[in-house]
């Protein structure tokens, strides 16, 4: 991909400050102090909050003089009601921060619920399209943690959250600067507890936030070598946290792909989240399982605009096949290697939502990053391929 003059120009911006390592949860309660957070709110969901892992880091707080209030009405692929509810409790608490403790939900909830914190408006009018960011106030937002349990969105070093509008069913982007937490704890031992099933979910996710960013045209090189080394790492490492979720270096690199994916991804995204965003909402899947069912096919769709980029990136992975052919067949070995369904009918997708979806994904915000501009009609094709499995 070549750039002429004009069209090198970026706002290029990198993540918080990370304490990365096994074990580190134990810094909790000084990360707190550190940021300024003295009565924080734990957001999670109520899955996690009877384990061990959310319960002795309240417990720890507490013996550290940081009293720490818990909400954990937070379901898979959030919506507004749930941040309005943490909100609710982070005001009546009396809290001055929030811990978002979890996978991508429970992250996303709890950046929301800390950017609410001194808005006026719908949460709606800062979807992050064009300068709807503008319209925010910033100042009394309320400082995050984010705690990962899951390796796939990276949302504990994002700027942004995704969260369902139930009037609508439509997934929504909402962005703002003051989302960035300001400190995230990445501790591998945290994600030990992830299924094989989430595992592939959550790892397939990362994979495509690192591909998406890495094949977006726009100029971004230090995204773009993020992307590349995030995606040799997920090459590496998902298979063996998948067979052995107690492979502790193989879970530490996994966690360092998902932050370096959502790094990456301040370039873009494209048709892959684009087309996942209506299935995830009107049908509530898993959001990385989604990605994965979604990458052949995007992939091939894009062949035109990316395969001298994938070419590159074959190589820099050591495919035995540094082809564009060979990535694709890459790919379709590791959705195998990890169980992952090959077609949408799989996931309980019918034909007869297929031409509202493709609506709705035209104008989902990360089509405008696909490498090759894409219309309802280009996305319904997509679609109907994924369907039956077609990746011509």
């Amino acid at each position: 991909m070549t750039f002429t003059i004009d069209k090198l120009r970026g706002n290029w911006n990198y993540p918080t400050s990370i304490r990365f390592g096994a074990g580190r949860i134990s810094e909790l309660a000084d990360s707190c102090r550190q940021s300024g957070i003295l009565r924080p709110l734990l957001v999670t969901d109520r899955g996690l909050a009877g384990l061990d892992i959310v319960k002795n880091a309240i417990e720890a707080n507490k013996a550290a003089g940081v009293p720490t209030g818990l909400f954990t009405d937070v379901q898979p692929n959030p919506v507004w009601r749930n941040v309005e509810d943490g909100l609710k409790v982070y005001r009546e608490g009396g809290h001055d921060g929030v811990i978002a403790f979890g996978g991508g939900s429970p992250l996303d909830v709890g950046k929301s619920i800390a950017f609410m914190v001194p808005q006026t408006r719908p949460i709606w009018d800062f979807e992050d399209i064009g300068d709807n960011w503008k319209l925010a106030v910033s100042e009394g937002v309320a400082p995050v943690i984010a705690v990962p349990t899951t390796a796939g969105t990276g949302s504990e070093v994002g700027r942004g959250t995704v969260i369902t509008n139930e009037e609508n069913h439509t997934k929504k982007i909402i962005f703002h600067p003051t989302m960035l937490p300001v400190m995230a704890i990445l501790d591998p031992e945290l994600t030990v507890g992830m299924s094989p099933r989430m595992t592939a979910g959550t790892g397939l996710d990362a994979l495509a936030h690192n591909l998406e960013a890495y094949c977006a045209p726009f100029f971004h090189p230090m995204a773009d070598g993020i992307g590349i080394e995030g995606i040799r790492l997920v090459k590496e490492n998902l298979p063996i946290a998948y067979k052995d979720g107690k492979n502790i270096v193989a879970r530490a690199y996994m966690l360092a792909a998902a932050a370096m994916g959502a790094t990456a991804f301040q370039k873009g995204l494209g048709g892959i989240h684009a087309l996942s965003h209506p299935v995830g909402a009107l049908y509530n899947t898993h959001h990385g399982l989604t990605n994965g069912v979604f990458l052949p096919y995007v992939l091939a769709f894009n062949r035109p605009a990316i395969e001298d980029r994938i070419v590159r990136l074959a190589t820099y992975l050591g495919l035995q096949n540094p082809t564009f052919d060979g990535f694709q067949d890459w790919i379709l070995e590791l959705r195998q290697v990890t169980d992952t369904p090959h077609t949408l009918a799989e996931l309980g997708v019918g034909e007869d939502r297929l031409e509202e979806m493709s609506r709705m994904a035209e104008v989902d915000p990360p089509a405008y990053g696909n490498p090759i501009p894409v219309s309802a009609a280009d996305l319904l094709g997509i679609y109907r391929k994924a369907m039956v499995g077609d990746v011509s």
